[in-house]
């Protein structure tokens, strides 16, 4: 099939939501048999030709090519991600943001970060540490605040015109809050923080893809309290590193691990403060449980 017409928007219990290309129309889709037998999964994001049925129902008949897949959400065809995490309550958490990080670089899926609840943080110095380490490595940084003037959200708005977004962060940061900040007609529920654990209630069980502005799609996704890091071979997590990429082929030894192998170009710019002592903390710190999760496959 040539004519993609719809967007698999949602997914649930075997059933399809598909948004047709008009973005007016939506109707409730099953998959055509071979689909199971191919062992061929429909998922959200997923450009799709339906035969319609009925007024509300349909039948998935084929799937375009995907051009990425996101294994956690499982969500396709997105074209970058925008990573929300709170300064305070929940505190910023830098080894789950570099974890989200990796699945995307993974995925060659561009991020970009948003910092929420800024208002709550009494230390600028530490607001402006992360948004300058961060975008010293490329990934764009924004801050935001209930506080903030409507304007203030605008250069968000516009990084998310003609896109496939995924929404991602930390349990109880805001995701929903600034969205609907974003985008009023979106009406998403919000939950307060427990104020004992100190961590968000998943108010977004699942993830749906959401139409925003003329041309932009947002997929809202479950928050996050901890992730696994992708099955790889040790020697691939640099890869996903994007200040180690320039380097790695620079080591003296192939598949160089960056940890105590001699005449290492990774361990030289670590030490001239060229690549992040604290980055480099969590690479280690993430290398340790990938050669555990390796061992343990063998």
């Amino acid at each position: 099939m040539e004519t993609w017409n719809g967007l698999i928007t949602r997914s649930q219990g075997g059933f399809y939501e598909v948004t047709f290309n008009d973005r007016c129309r939506s109707i409730l889709c099953r998959a055509r048999g071979r689909f199971k037998k191919d062992q061929i999964v429909p998922l959200v994001g997923d450009r799709v030709h339906v035969q319609q049925t009925t007024e509300h129902e349909g039948v998935i008949e084929a799937i375009a090519p995907r051009t990425s897949k996101l294994i956690r959400p499982l969500v396709a065809n997105l074209t970058q991600a925008m990573l929300i995490f709170s300064m305070k309550q929940p505190t910023f958490n830098p080894v789950l943001l570099d974890r989200i990080l990796i699945h995307m670089e993974e995925a060659s899926i561009r991020s970009f970060i948003v910092l929420t609840k800024i208002d709550l943080c009494e230390d600028e110095g530490e607001i402006t540490h992360w948004k300058e380490l961060y975008e010293s490595l490329g990934y764009p940084v924004f801050l935001s605040s209930i506080q903030l003037d409507k304007n203030n959200f605008i250069p968000i708005k516009e990084r998310l015109q003609g896109e496939m977004t995924a929404v991602a962060g930390q349990s109880g940061v805001g995701k929903s809050t600034l969205l609907n900040r974003l985008f009023p007609t979106l009406q998403l529920e919000t939950s307060a923080i427990s104020q004992k654990l100190q961590r968000g209630r998943h108010t977004t069980r699942h993830v749906q893809l959401y139409p925003v502005e003329e041309s932009g799609w947002i997929a809202d996704t479950p928050g996050f309290s901890s992730l696994d890091l992708p099955v790889m071979e040790p020697w691939m997590l640099s890869n996903y590193f994007i200040e180690m990429q320039p380097w790695n082929e620079l080591c003296k030894f192939r598949q160089c691990l960056h940890d105590h192998e001699p005449d290492c170009a990774i361990k030289a710019r670590v030490a001239r403060g060229e690549i992040s002592v604290e980055r480099y903390e969590r690479y280690l710190q993430f290398l340790q449980e990938i050669k555990d999760q390796y061992q343990r496959r063998y």
